[in-house]
């Protein structure tokens, strides 16, 4: 057995004649009689106390005790004692993310599970405390989307607490707690018309932003970051090297999403639309610190920049700029209309050109193509209408060899 089992309301001693008899002790009658003794793996004793008539039970909790350290499944019953709130910022503070995802964790724990999840010790969370938060987020009003990525951030701090042997099951993946369900989408490029009016509908000094977003695929924050000697107008090649993110509202220098630098062709169209806007609105030297506000200062000779010579705010652009624009073009300024439709009509043009996915991938900064298969699969071209053309094609070639020829021995029996 792993300990031995004190019993508290008696003690041995030796009697007149020598030998040993049990007396009773002060606290005989009184509090919880027997009392389940250990050594934990990490050296200090363990315990647990249990009341008169139930020396059994102490003695089957000491024998599993013992299974567990001998299989290796030992876990410290006072681990599961810890609060979710102190394991989940313990948790947080030890992540080696990007900042500005570390901060969008933090505040969607902190607003969404930290007020409903956070004064409960791990080990008394169950799925029943689980579905209940779930239902707490929709009747909030999140979206479905919104509110499946606050769900999977508590599964990760509760497989970490697995992981750091705090509790034996993450309760999110019991079969009666359902992540919150997202009805799939397919993306719905914009037509070309669209992507023209609504760069013609942008003022002056921010039209050109829509180049290297539906000529090259940009996200938001690389168009922000586009600095003049990421271009080789020579070669017709633009470097993706760095993005304009917010950390706490303020802009700071971060590379590409997924810290994956690219090279992605440029267009001669794309190329004489940022001549053009370089000419009207020269580069300008802007330095920020790089990846968290105090990180190293780093400059490069931005694109795109506002009238007061900052970097590009993502929230005001959207507010004061891209919204209003999109009023102008006649359209709906809805969440499918934001500057990542640029993005999704640029993907659109080159698999209606017959551009392979992997290539697709790579000019997008997908970490895997099976990624960018998944989101643009139905707009591939038919595979029946490619088979037809690709066999008409060979037959072609041998046109004259099957055609029949004239006389007798077009008609002849075989």
């Amino acid at each position: 057995m792993a300990g031995h089992i004190q019993d508290r309301w008696y003690k041995t001693e030796t009697g007149p004649t020598g030998k040993p008899v049990r007396v009773k002790t002060d606290r005989h009658g009184s509090g919880l009689r027997y009392r389940a003794r250990y050594i934990s793996p990490d050296g200090t004793e363990k315990s647990k106390s249990f009341p008169d008539g139930q020396k059994r039970k102490a003695e089957d909790w000491l024998t599993r005790i013992e299974a567990d350290m001998s299989r290796g499944d030992y876990l410290d019953p006072d681990a599961g004692k810890v609060t979710f709130e102190h394991y989940a910022v313990e948790w947080m503070s030890s992540q080696a993310t990007d900042p500005a995802t570390r901060a969008a964790v933090e505040m969607r724990l902190r607003r969404h599970a930290l007020p409903h999840l956070g004064h409960r010790p791990l080990a008394s969370i169950t799925p029943t405390h689980l579905r209940q938060w779930v239902r707490v987020l929709e009747d909030a009003g999140l979206s479905a989307a919104y509110r499946r990525v606050i769900f999977a951030h508590v599964s990760t701090v509760f497989t970490a607490a697995v992981d750091d042997r705090m509790i034996r099951a993450n309760p999110c993946g019991a079969r009666s707690v359902k992540a919150p369900r997202v009805d799939p989408r397919k993306v719905k490029p914009w037509p070309a018309e669209r992507v023209m009016t609504l760069r013609s509908a942008l003022p002056e000094r921010y039209q050109a932003t829509v180049d290297p977003a539906a000529g090259c695929g940009f996200r938001q924050g690389e168009v922000f970051g586009l600095a003049i000697e990421d271009l080789d107008f020579l070669d017709g090649v633009v470097h993706v090297v760095r993005q304009v993110k917010l950390l706490r509202n303020r802009p700071v220098f971060a590379p590409p999403k997924g810290g994956k630098e690219r090279d992605v062709p440029m267009a001669d169209s794309v190329a004489e639309g940022l001549r053009a806007h370089l000419v009207a609105y020269p580069a300008r030297a802007i330095t920020l610190p790089w990846k968290t506000l105090d990180g190293p200062p780093v400059t490069a000779s931005l694109l795109f920049y506002s009238p007061g010579g900052n970097p590009l705010h993502r929230t005001r652009f959207n507010e004061r700029v891209w919204k209003p624009a999109l009023t102008s073009a006649g359209v709906e300024a809805t969440r499918d209309n934001g500057t990542h439709a640029l993005r999704h009509f640029y993907a659109s043009v080159l698999l209606d050109a017959g551009e392979n996915i992997k290539a697709l991938s790579e000019y997008l900064g997908h970490h895997d193509p099976g990624f960018t298969l998944r989101t643009y699969t139905h707009l591939m071209p038919d595979s029946s209408t490619r088979s037809r053309a690709a066999v008409d094609s060979v037959y072609a070639r041998f046109e004259h060899l099957s055609r029949p020829t004239d006389g007798p021995e077009a008609i002849r029996e075989p």
